[in-house]
């Protein structure tokens, strides 16, 4: 649990104090299927009360791995996540100019928990690809092109031009 007590610096108007937590993807219920998130997860960041709300900066740390949508081989990635969030304290029906993108708290701790596995999940592609020069797989004879040409040919002649490639044949 990634939890912040900010009692210590309701008083303490723009000072940055820095954060730091090394969790997993179990701890953050970040399982997925078709990738994990191998080792350690670093959160590093700072934090600052602004008068109206906290506001966090900071980074996601992590190693994926995963098969290769392309080649279909395993493949891992270190990646790097960016976040700034801002968390009031009360409810958004307390709130009167209540903002979609601030987060609410109650109490003198605040969770960071569910926001990092947001931005954790929600910056993943939607292909998982092992680099973006992957040639991926023959059509044909299913080879991986990554380690050379194959030799098949793989011209693809668009179907409603093919009548037109009978007519060069006979020729």
């Amino acid at each position: 649990m990634m939890k912040i007590n900010i009692t210590a610096v309701s008083d303490k108007l723009g000072e940055n104090i820095p954060f730091r937590f090394v969790t997993n993807a179990q701890e953050l219920d970040a399982l997925q299927e078709d990738y994990s998130f191998d080792g350690d997860i670093s959160v590093e960041g700072e934090y600052v009360n602004t008068g109206r709300c906290y506001r966090f900066t900071g980074t996601i740390t992590c190693v994926k791995s995963f098969i290769c949508d392309r080649c279909l081989e395993p493949s891992t990635q270190k990646q790097v996540h960016d976040f700034v969030e801002e968390f009031r304290q009360g409810s958004p029906a307390a709130d009167e100019q209540a903002e979609e993108i601030v987060n609410y708290f109650d109490g003198d701790v605040i969770d960071l928990t569910s926001v990092i596995r947001d931005v954790l999940l929600s910056d993943q592609p939607l292909n998982n690809i092992c680099n973006a020069d992957c040639r991926g797989l023959c059509l044909k004879c299913g080879a991986n092109l990554n380690y050379g040409d194959c030799g098949c040919d793989r011209t693809v002649i668009d179907p409603r031009l093919a009548a037109l490639q009978q007519l060069l044949i006979k020729k």
